[in-house]
């Protein structure tokens, strides 16, 4: 990956950062995105010692505009962009019936259309220059398991995870390849410090996994490093569950 461009949504904290991290260290030059400044560039600093370059952009995936800006910067700083991973999210458990119409809109904007908006400005970019390039979305498994509590962000992610292989069929051709990472619960993200209340719960979750352990960060980085990468070269429209076997223990990450 050396020498290469990578833009990762959502780089501030869990596992943006760790794939952001984990990209730079085989010598990617990764551009950082996030709302909070403040730990954007807490995370820049850290990788300051990578073999890559980081660049650390505040920005709000929802407003188009600010998504053509950080694609444009990260060509001016870095000549190209290669990988775009859409790792930026937001979630709350709430009844579906006390939804409010704000909620809603607030998690489909981040995660369906602000996915788009990155996907699309980088693709237009790529087709009128003739140059291949590799997307991961990271979406969910109740994306099509369904689960209680999260309406907004199950239909949020079942579209991007629909727009994924869409796009996989139409621009394959193009040489651009789309591929989905559903993490199932990851230690250390704003995931599970939402969706998990207590001690108590958290014991249920781990024991609801066949291989007894919450996931980390940096497996997902692993995973999300070699969708990008050449060596999946023939990976295309897929969706990969990283989730200890959870889904299909019939558990829900919830």
């Amino acid at each position: 990956m050396k020498g290469k461009t990578a833009i990762v949504t959502g780089g501030s904290n869990g596992m943006g950062k760790a794939i952001a991290a984990r990209l730079c260290q085989e010598g990617a030059n990764v551009v950082i995105t996030a709302r909070n400044e403040e730990r954007l560039e807490a995370a820049r600093q850290e990788m300051e010692t990578f073999s890559g370059q980081v660049l650390a952009v505040p920005m709000d995936v929802r407003q188009l505009d600010q998504v053509e800006a950080t694609v444009q910067k990260a060509k001016e700083v870095f000549g190209r962009v290669d990988y775009l991973v859409n790792n930026a999210a937001g979630n709350f458990v709430v009844p579906a019936e006390k939804l409010s119409p704000n909620g809603w809109k607030s998690v489909v904007d981040i995660v369906l259309h602000g996915t788009w908006f990155f996907t699309q400005t980088v693709a237009k970019d790529w087709i009128a220059n003739g140059q291949a390039g590799s997307i991961v979305n990271i979406v969910a498994t109740y994306a099509w398991t369904g689960a209680a509590g999260v309406v907004h962000s199950a239909a949020a992610k079942a579209g991007v995870l629909a727009m994924s292989q869409t796009l996989a069929v139409e621009w394959g051709s193009k040489g651009i390849r789309i591929n989905c990472i559903a993490p199932g619960p990851i230690e250390n993200t704003g995931g599970v410090e939402k969706l998990i209340a207590d001690e108590r719960a958290y014991e249920a979750v781990r024991r609801a996994v066949p291989l007894q352990r919450f996931g980390k960060p940096e497996e997902i980085a692993a995973l999300a490093k070699f969708l990008l990468s050449d060596e999946a070269s023939y990976i295309n429209g897929d969706c990969i569950t990283m989730d200890g076997g959870m889904w299909m223990n019939g558990s829900r990450f919830l």
